[in-house]
């Protein structure tokens, strides 16, 4: 089963958000909890964490602005 990543709600404004950066290549393994994108909104810039362990499937491209909820990638 896989894991789904959306572009997260942070603050109660958000309605959008910028992907940044990938910091894990597409199909790369990743652990539950490593930090695996970059997003920027309201001016300020986090590092996400993956919500599952597995190998990531990259959906959405950096450097793009997303709606809050859009489907960013997903861990199988």
């Amino acid at each position: 089963m896989s894991a789904q990543i959306f572009m997260p709600k942070l603050g109660f404004s958000m309605e959008e958000g910028t992907l940044v950066e990938w910091l894990v290549a597409d199909g790369a393994a990743v652990t539950e909890g490593a930090p695996i994108y970059t997003l920027e909104a309201d001016k300020s810039a986090q590092e996400v964490e993956a919500p599952a362990s597995g190998r990531l499937r990259i959906i959405a491209q950096p450097a793009t602005v997303y709606p809050v909820g859009t489907l960013l990638g997903e861990i199988e």
